[in-house]
């Protein structure tokens, strides 16, 4: 109102701005590592936690993707392992889970009793539509 221009310093990232994600991982990968993850060396953003529960060997991969987390466990049944860390990962955080997995990465996941199918369909003819228009 009076001409004079400034400028303001953001003390903390809000949700939706460019390094809100950032700080997230920032207070997440250290969490992870004491929670008994590992960081992966080819990948920073994807973690893996081995234990043995009952006798019986777990592990959970994690994924982590700007603010969305992707968790994989090794076991359909009711998973102990599985179900710890998301206590304790509610207990720390407001998450909230969404349920499998059926799109991530512009990839089409799609779950079989036996096997998980990967396809880039969708993506590849939006690619086509894009830059080949006329096919």
């Amino acid at each position: 109102a009076d001409g004079k221009t400034r400028v303001c310093r953001v003390v903390k990232p809000v949700y939706g701005m460019a390094q809100a994600g950032r700080r997230w991982q920032r207070s997440l990968f250290p969490w992870l590592t004491e929670w008994g993850f590992t960081q992966s060396h080819s990948d920073p953003c994807v973690f893996v936690c081995r234990k043995t529960l009952n006798g019986s060997n777990r592990t959970l991969i994690l994924g982590c993707y700007v603010d969305d987390l992707f968790v994989l466990y090794d076991d359909d049944s009711v998973d102990l392992l599985y179900a710890s860390f998301t206590a304790d990962l509610s207990a720390r955080w407001n998450v909230e889970d969404e349920g499998p997995v059926s799109y991530l990465l512009n990839i089409d996941i799609v779950t079989d009793a036996d096997c998980v199918i990967l396809k880039q369909e969708k993506y590849i003819q939006q690619l086509v539509n894009t830059y080949l228009p006329d096919g």
